[in-house]
């Protein structure tokens, strides 16, 4: 007994080594951890599972059946991070460059299959050079099985990617399938193709952190919800940002103990709205005035920024927060924000997590572009979100709510449960010097009596009591108790229960 005891300890020991000490050493010198490191930073300690230890590839062209790792180049298994299970895989660089098998992939598909029978999320930590050229069509096989759980896993499980080396060609769809992706500064990348490719075919010549690195996906692209500045940051934000997410589909959202009275007024946003109605103020103010503590995780902080998206916290309760932010663009909807939220807006829908909706939106961004790029239909995006969505959707218009903007920001017309406005707050087809421009264009000539129009069509629309007075805003609040309203709303919203009409599935303005 006691040899095969020693059997199976320098066999466990053989695939902890990964591919050895020399390639560790080599990871260790691009600044970045070990699958099994990046494991231990990940869950709680103590608590990882590993399955599938031993299994090794079964490709035997090009001399591979001399070449063996036990694990085949992958970490699979579940755990736990403040106690909450999860399922997890990391992709080792150590072995064969984190290359993806026909067997690496069973190894993912395996504790996908598992998270979806016990109804728990999956994390994949991703680093990897691609597929392994010597099993071909194999490995892309690979690809497609660990394709098809994502897509069927998606809105039954939260799944969530954090890219920690490369991700080419494509290994890029996987997480691009999942709900959430982090990246890390300067050592992880995604492309389709990389710079040689696309030198090759288009004389571009780019390199590549330019071409797909954490900068530009989470700037430019959008593809990358978050950026961090190593591995150690990226896991602990992991751990921080998966406390707010339900296990699955049919798990309410999870609690946390707080102290923050849940009728606690905040008198600064009686003043937070400046006085001059272009003059801009930032609304993570009143987003962090509002939640537990004033912690806000954001989402997508640096794309689109003319719309916040992320999530925080009342009454210790997980809710999903869209605010349009004043301080960029005046917090003008356009085609990127309106991807952006979306997005979020359906993941929120998906899990059951309310959604609190701030608003001071001038309306859809003019311009030859953005109509040329499809403003249109990417508008409508956000527009069948929100309207199809059956969570709790509590909306408060803090200052501007104008033109199909208004409608489409989780307006009382698509099924909005409470909505509230300030007394700052202006609702009206359009500002007061374009309304009166176009009603009295025969006194363009006339500053005085379009100065005197203008007042009039100030005093008449720049409220919110005309909305107020047809039921389409439930009650003008005072900003202080905004907290307060939004908290006792979502205590009678607890339970709220609606269905739309039985289809297939719908068919969202892609």
């Amino acid at each position: 007994m006691s040899s095969t005891i020693e059997t199976l300890e320098a066999k466990r020991e053989a695939a902890r080594l990964g591919g050895g000490q020399k390639r560790i050493d080599a990871q260790h010198a691009k600044g970045r951890l070990t699958a099994r490191e990046r494991l231990t930073v990940l869950l709680d300690e103590g608590s990882f599972e590993e399955v599938d230890m031993f299994v090794e590839h079964n490709c035997i062209d090009f001399g591979m059946d001399e070449v063996h790792y036990p694990g085949d180049g992958v970490v699979t298994g579940s755990g736990t991070i403040n106690g909450r299970l999860t399922y997890v895989f990391a992709q080792d660089f150590t072995v064969l460059g984190g290359s993806l098998s026909e067997r690496h992939a069973e190894k993912i598909c395996k504790i996908m299959d598992a998270a979806m029978k016990v109804g728990a999320p999956v994390i994949g930590l991703n680093d990897s050079g691609g597929a392994r050229i010597q099993e071909g069509v194999a490995s892309l096989a690979g690809y497609a099985e660990v394709f098809q759980r994502n897509v069927l896993a998606s809105g039954v499980i939260p799944q969530l990617s954090v890219i920690m080396g490369p991700c080419a060609g494509g290994a890029v769809y996987s997480p691009a399938m999942t709900d959430f992706i982090f990246m890390v500064e300067d050592t992880s990348y995604m492309f389709v193709t990389g710079p040689e490719v696309v030198k090759t075919v288009t004389n571009e010549e780019v390199t590549q952190e330019e071409l797909g690195g954490a900068k530009t996906h989470t700037t430019k692209s959008g593809v990358a919800d978050a950026a961090f500045e190593n591995d150690i940051d990226a896991l602990l934000a992991t751990r921080e940002f998966f406390a707010y997410l339900p296990a699955s589909n049919r798990d309410a959202v999870p609690e946390v103990p707080t102290d923050d009275p849940w009728d606690r007024l905040e008198d600064s946003l009686d003043t937070v709205i400046p006085p001059n109605a272009n003059q801009p103020y930032d609304m993570h103010e009143v987003i962090r005035k509002v939640a537990d503590e004033g912690r806000f995780f954001e989402i997508q902080p640096n794309h689109a920024a003319n719309i916040i998206v992320g999530f925080c916290r009342i009454e210790g309760r997980t809710v999903g927060v869209v605010a349009n932010q004043p301080m960029v663009l005046a917090g003008v909807l356009d085609i990127n924000t309106s991807k952006k939220a979306a997005r979020f807006v359906r993941f929120c829908d998906a899990f059951e997590i309310p959604i609190l909706t701030l608003v001071d939106v001038p309306g859809f961004l003019p311009g030859v572009a953005q109509e040329h790029n499809g403003i249109i239909k990417h508008g409508a995006k956000l527009l069948f979100a929100y309207a199809e969505a059956t969570v709790p959707k509590i909306t408060v218009i803090t200052r501007k709510a104008y033109g199909g903007a208004y409608d489409v920001m989780a307006s009382k017309h698509l099924r909005g449960d409470l909505n509230y406005a300030w007394p700052t707050a202006e609702i009206a087809v359009m500002g007061a010097k374009g309304a009166v421009e176009i009603i009295f264009r025969k006194d363009a000539g006339n500053p005085d009596k379009i100065a005197q129009k203008t007042k009039e069509y100030e005093d008449r629309f720049a409220n919110p009591f005309v909305a107020a007075s047809k039921g389409f805003i439930d009650e003008v609040i005072m900003p202080h108790s905004t907290r307060k309203r939004v908290a006792l709303g979502l205590r009678k919203l607890r339970n709220k229960s609606l269905e739309n009409p039985w289809k297939k599935h719908d068919n969202i303005p892609l």
